[in-house]
């Protein structure tokens, strides 16, 4: 199926629009990530997965007062707890009371009883603690290696990426690529900070699945130049780039389109739980489609323009012939 027959849009052309739109977005996402690393230690919200401490999920049976729960903690002597609604959709009543950070293992214990003492002294006739209380708990510890972890999962995955493409394709290519699937990682993460919403290990999962399905995006792409210069050796590169992207918009964009339209279905039925595991994909499908054509091919242009300065000839390796 070709929703796009005989298009023929000079993408290059809106490079500098491209540009400014990618800048100002990571920009944004940089400078919030600073602002929040200068006052928490952290460049954006982290989740209990993360940071460590106890959360503390709570079903009512009816709507929770906000102003009560947070009376009810302070009289337990449970300081700074920050209490907010987990769940809006109607009929649920659930609040989420996260605790702050703890320096100890064994404080956690001790903090979540608190947490439930507290609601069981002030609401005792409004939840069941066996069944309307859910308790989540990490050590600082395990929070540091999780953190660690995490942040070593997407640099091997990109590096590995690289490696593949060099051998694939050529080294410029890989760079392309990673550079493009970096601009994308970044933005997304700078959407969580600019939104304040907290990374979990859900939302690296699902900015580990964005890695893969960018990458992919870009090499059809890469692909299909490589076809194009094998055929069209005489034309220049950034015609041979253009063709090629708008040669293959149609399978971008139903390959996209309906990927983005099954994962915003996921982030508004989704429920809380799956929230920032969706608003990842919901961000990084449009980031990473956007990337393939305005970030990875360009720089293949910009980098045989860049040789070109300096007085080398570059030839961008073509497919071979098939094999007959």
């Amino acid at each position: 199926m070709e929703l796009f027959r005989g298009v023929n849009i000079d993408w290059l052309r809106l490079k500098w629009a491209f540009l400014g739109f990618s800048l100002l977005f990571s920009v944004a996402g940089v400078i919030k990530m600073a602002v929040l690393f200068s006052t928490t230690g952290h460049p954006v919200p982290l989740g209990v997965d993360f940071r460590g401490g106890t959360e503390v999920q709570v079903q009512f049976q009816q709507a929770p007062d906000i102003t009560a729960i947070r009376q009810a903690m302070d009289a337990a002597g449970i300081r700074d707890a920050k209490i907010q609604p987990y769940n809006t959709t109607a009929g649920a009543n659930e609040v989420l009371i996260s605790l702050p950070e703890e320096l100890n293992e064994g404080a956690l214990d001790a903090g979540r009883q608190q947490v439930v003492s507290a609601l069981q002294a002030h609401y005792n006739n409004q939840f069941d603690p066996k069944s309307g209380v859910k308790v989540d708990s990490v050590g600082p510890t395990v929070g540091k290696q999780l953190e660690k972890q995490a942040g070593m999962a997407i640099l091997f995955s990109l590096l590995g990426m690289l490696i593949y493409l060099w051998f694939r394709f050529q080294l410029i290519y890989g760079i392309a690529a990673v550079v493009a699937v970096f601009h994308d990682t970044l933005i997304t993460v700078g959407f969580f900070a600019l939104t304040g919403q907290e990374i979990s290990l859900t939302v690296i999962a699902a900015i580990l699945t964005l890695v893969g399905y960018s990458m992919n995006d870009t090499i059809v792409v890469f692909d299909r130049i490589r076809e194009n210069l094998r055929v069209s050796r005489r034309e220049s590169l950034p015609d041979v780039v253009n063709r090629s992207i708008n040669q293959t918009l149609s399978r971008t964009v139903l390959t996209s389109g309906l990927t983005f339209l099954t994962v915003l279905s996921l982030y508004i039925f989704g429920g809380q739980v799956l929230h920032g595991f969706s608003f990842a994909l919901v961000v990084g499908i449009l980031i990473g489609t956007y990337s393939s054509i305005a970030v990875a091919a360009p720089m293949l242009v910009a980098w045989q323009n860049w040789r070109a300065s300096k007085g080398k000839v570059v030839v961008l390796p073509a497919a071979k012939r098939p094999r007959v």
